[in-house]
């Protein structure tokens, strides 16, 4: 439940992306972040910046924050400058640790940093959590391609990765970087591409939340998120409220019949 708010803010971090949350979640406020120059926009650099409040205080007035959320943009495959900039080379990694000492600088407050990202924003979060041991750091189907001490501030970094998503095929040939790692298999049958996907991973930790959280069941109930693929189909297809447990065990099938669809076979 801890990481659902950064997932999402990994999402929203693809500016300009037509599967991104709409306006208002509950739990995040996006704040103006400092303007990217020209030539880091060119190498396919992008963050978002927010605040996070507790949960539940989404109806409070004068609420104050209690993290503040650099999110690093993943990879854009419309592109070659992603690859180049940020996999190939370390331009985008320098790019990430200078803008999260210039964001940090804007403010005069206590309020805790983490840095997040999806695919290569994960690594660029890592990079980052990596030269700053304070903070925090969660990342999503994270690339393998990172250049720090792989060692560093292990106990400060969280993973989430799609079983058999898309880079997971390159991961095992780096030493991943120490960190609390977490393999989830919320859609069982899809392709490696689209078990990449931060939307549809974002949606899963947001379901799988909003059986504790009221501002992830608002969003569940606003945001058009649906039942993981993986969890047991029910006769009403929307979420089944908070505390909700299960009385009678699913059966799903592992090996579906040829005629039978992946969507269908893990319903």
């Amino acid at each position: 439940m801890e990481a659902y708010p950064y997932a999402v803010a990994s999402l929203q971090a693809y500016v300009g992306d037509g599967d991104l949350y709409t306006a208002p979640i509950p739990m995040l406020e996006q704040l103006e972040a400092l303007p990217i120059d020209e030539d880091a926009s060119d190498k396919g650099f992008g963050y978002a910046l927010f605040n996070q409040f507790a949960p539940g205080t989404s109806e409070l007035e004068n609420r104050q924050p209690i993290a503040r959320v650099l999110a690093f943009r993943g990879t854009d495959f419309d592109g070659f400058s992603d690859i180049f900039y940020g996999s190939l080379r370390n331009d985008q990694i320098n790019l990430a640790v200078e803008t999260f000492a210039a964001e940090a600088a804007r403010f005069d407050d206590s309020v805790p940093w983490v840095v997040t990202g999806h695919s290569l924003g994960g690594a660029l979060a890592t990079e980052v959590s990596v030269a700053n041991p304070q903070v925090r750091a969660f990342m999503f189907n994270t690339s393998p391609f990172y250049g720090g001490d792989a060692m560093s501030n292990d106990v400060r970094r969280t993973v989430f990765n799609e079983r058999g998503e898309l880079l997971r095929r390159f991961a095992k040939f780096k030493s991943a970087p120490a960190a609390e790692v977490y393999t989830i298999n919320c859609r069982p049958g899809a392709s490696a591409i689209k078990k990449h996907s931060m939307r549809l991973l974002a949606d899963c930790l947001t379901w799988i939340a909003a059986y504790a959280d009221k501002d992830a069941l608002q969003m569940v109930e606003t945001q058009g998120v649906v039942r993981p693929r993986v969890e047991c189909k029910r006769d009403n297809p929307g979420h089944p409220g908070i505390g909700h447990r299960e009385i009678t065990p699913c059966v799903h099938q592992s090996r579906p019949d040829k005629e039978i669809s992946p969507d269908e076979a893990d319903d």
